[in-house]
C-alpha cells in the first residue's frame, strides 16, 4: 500500500511539472495574478471614494445634524423668529421675534460694539420685602454711550418698585460688584453686540430685541433708549417692561398670551412684537401693594 501511495505522489509530480512546462502556462498565470491585483486595486479606490463622500457629508451637516441652511434661513431650513429658541421655564433661553411678530429672514449682523462691559461697582440695597435674596450685577458695554452708573439706578428703581418682581413677597434682589458672587447679570448692550450674544445661546434676535440666556439679562441698546414704534407708553415704562420680562425668565416664567381684548398685557407677553389687542404693561404684580397677586396670562407651549 505504502508504495502504491509514492508512486502516486511521484506520478502527481510529474504532472505538475509537465504542466509548468507547458507553452503559455506561466504567461496565463501573471495575467491571472495581474488582473487580481487590478481589481484589487479598484475595490480599494472605490472605497476610498465612498468614505470621502459620507465624511463631506457629515461636515456639510449643522449642528442639529441638518444640511446647513442657505441664505435667508435658519439651521432649521426655515426663517428664524428669535422666539422659537428656547423655553424660560426649563431653564434654557428665551428671545422675541422681530418687530412685526412674525418670522423674519435672518438679517445680515448688526455692528457690534466693543464686545467688552464696564460694570456697577460696590454692593447696593436688598431690595424687596421678603423671599429668597438675588444677587445680580450690572453692566453696560464700554463705548456705546451707556453709563454704567445710571443704567444701574435705573435698573434697582424698577426691580425695586413694588410692582415688580418683589411685589408677590417671593423674591428679593441685590447688585453686587463684579467679582462678587452672583445669581445673574443685566447687561445693555449695543443691538450688534446683542445679537452676537443671543446667538451665541442658539437665539437670534436679528439685533432688535433683547434676550435671556441662563444667567444673562442682555438688554438691547436701541430698545432701551428708543422702546418700539407704537408701543403706546413712555420710554420708562417700555424699560420697565423689557427689564422685568428678562428678569422673569430668570426667574422661571416662560411666555403668556393676551388675555382678552382691552385687557392689559401681561408682562411675560412678547409685547415689543406687538400687544394683540392688548394694552401695554409693564409689571408683573401691577396692582401691588393693595393687590400682590401675580398678573397672568394664558401660557404659549
Amino acid at each position: 500500500m505504502r508504495g502504491e501511495l509514492e508512486l502516486f505522489e511521484q506520478r502527481e509530480a510529474t504532472l505538475r511539472r509537465s504542466a509548468d512546462d507547458a507553452p503559455g502556462f506561466r504567461a496565463r498565470r501573471r495575467a491571472v495574478i495581474q488582473a487580481r491585483r487590478r481589481r484589487n486595486r479598484f475595490l480599494v479606490i472605490g472605497a476610498l471614494g465612498l468614505i470621502v463622500v459620507l465624511v463631506g457629508i457629515d461636515l456639510a451637516r449643522g449642528r442639529d445634524g441638518l444640511l446647513l441652511p442657505g441664505p435667508g434661513t435658519s439651521a432649521a431650513g426655515s426663517p428664524e423668529p428669535g422666539a422659537a429658541a428656547g423655553d424660560a421655564a426649563s431653564g434654557g433661553p428665551s428671545a422675541e421675534p422681530g418687530a412685526s411678530g412674525q418670522p423674519r429672514e435672518e438679517s445680515a449682523p448688526a455692528p457690534a460694539g466693543s464686545g467688552t462691559f464696564a460694570y456697577a461697582t460696590g454692593t447696593g440695597k436688598v431690595l424687596g420685602g421678603a423671599g429668597t435674596v438675588r444677587k445680580f450685577r450690572v453692566a453696560a458695554e464700554k463705548g456705546a454711550e451707556a453709563d454704567v452708573k445710571a443704567f444701574a439706578a435705573e435698573v434697582e428703581r424698577i426691580i425695586a418698585d413694588p410692582r415688580g418682581w418683589t411685589g408677590g413677597g417671593k423674591h428679593r434682589f441685590q447688585r453686587v460688584a463684579e467679582k462678587a458672587t452672583n445669581e445673574f447679570t443685566v447687561y445693555l448692550a449695543t443691538a450688534g453686540t446683542t445679537q452676537k450674544m443671543c446667538a451665541a445661546g442658539g437665539l437670534h434676535t436679528e439685533g432688535f430685541t433683547s434676550c435671556r440666556l441662563p444667567g444673562q439679562l442682555i438688554l438691547n441698546l436701541d430698545r432701551w433708549s428708543q422702546a418700539v414704534p407704537g408701543y403706546g407708553a413712555p420710554l420708562p415704562d417700555y424699560q420697565a417692561f423689557a427689564l422685568n420680562h428678562e428678569l422673569g425668565h430668570q426667574l422661571g416664567y416662560g411666555h403668556e398670551a393676551c388675555p382678552a381684548p382691552g385687557k392689559p398685557a401681561p408682562v411675560m407677553q412678547q409685547q415689543s412684537t406687538g400687544l394683540k389687542d392688548c394694552t401695554p404693561n409693564f409689571w408683573p404684580h401691577p396692582a401691588a401693594p393693595a393687590d400682590p397677586a401675580l398678573y397672568r396670562g394664558p401660557p404659549i407651549p
